[in-house]
């Protein structure tokens, strides 16, 4: 069991069933699967699904309320979201400020994050019923689309949560590069660079020294450097051959 099966998105009053699809995307990606809708529009479940794809599990378990009070009254702790700042004296907080006191309480029963309509917002009496007023940070366009809004505070308590997969490795990963490939590689580099005249008007020793700190810094690997060196073998092959076919040409 997550923390995050405990946590619920309400969404008050949503106006375009695209915006309940792209907010039910938003809870896949973020493993949120509880979604409460307050008096929405009209909307086809299988809409829906074809816009979030691979969303049943969410979107067969949708719960619908008429009213915000009875949408977390389960719940042991709420935080509302407003991008405008009110007359009334709330403590505003940020989303990564909210989720660890969040998650903290899941411990003890549903939580919820509830969002107001897409052209006002929540109203005041709404607010009221937070234990959390939460802004998200942004330039002074405060505006937000309400996924947008919604994958953020999601995106918080994922991280806080803990919850994101690990990525496979490289499915054929390489050795670190040994001290002897770098140094074939820098041999051959060092012929290349010689080969187009690179150190007629520079400075060889100084050049070679900055070539070696660039690739130490960059780590390559044994597959990486064997790339490299091959890059500046071929270059003085095709000088050599372009040498060749000229002197031919000559006679």
């Amino acid at each position: 069991m997550s923390a995050l099966d405990s946590v619920c998105v309400v969404l008050v009053e949503p106006q375009d069933p695209v915006n309940i699809a792209a907010v039910v995307r938003a809870m896949k990606n973020m493993g949120v699967r509880q979604l409460r809708l307050v008096n929405p529009v009209e909307y086809d479940p299988s809409r829906v699904e074809r816009v979030a794809h691979d969303t049943r599990d969410i979107v067969s378990e949708v719960h619908h309320f008429a009213s915000l009070d009875e949408a977390i009254a389960d719940c042991v702790f709420a935080a509302g979201f407003t991008a405008r700042r009110r007359k009334a004296k709330w403590r505003l907080v940020s989303p990564r400020d909210v989720a660890a006191p969040m998650l903290a309480a899941a411990a003890d029963g549903p939580v919820a994050i509830f969002f107001g309509r897409e052209d006002h917002g929540l109203s005041n009496e709404s607010l009221d019923r937070a234990h959390a007023v939460v802004t998200i940070p942004t330039s002074d366009h405060p505006s937000l689309n309400l996924a947008q809004a919604v994958l953020i505070a999601l995106y918080e308590l994922h991280l806080a949560a803990n919850a994101s997969r690990t990525l496979a490795p490289p499915r054929k990963d390489a050795p670190p590069a040994s001290a002897e490939q770098l140094q074939r590689y820098f041999t051959d580099a060092t012929k290349a660079l010689a080969a187009v005249d690179f150190f007629r008007t520079r400075n060889e020793e100084l050049v070679l020294r900055s070539l070696r700190s660039l690739t130490y810094r960059a780590a390559p690997d044994a597959r990486e450097i064997d790339l490299m060196r091959s890059i500046a073998i071929e270059v003085v092959r095709a000088l050599g051959r372009a040498g060749a076919s000229a002197r031919g040409e000559s006679t």
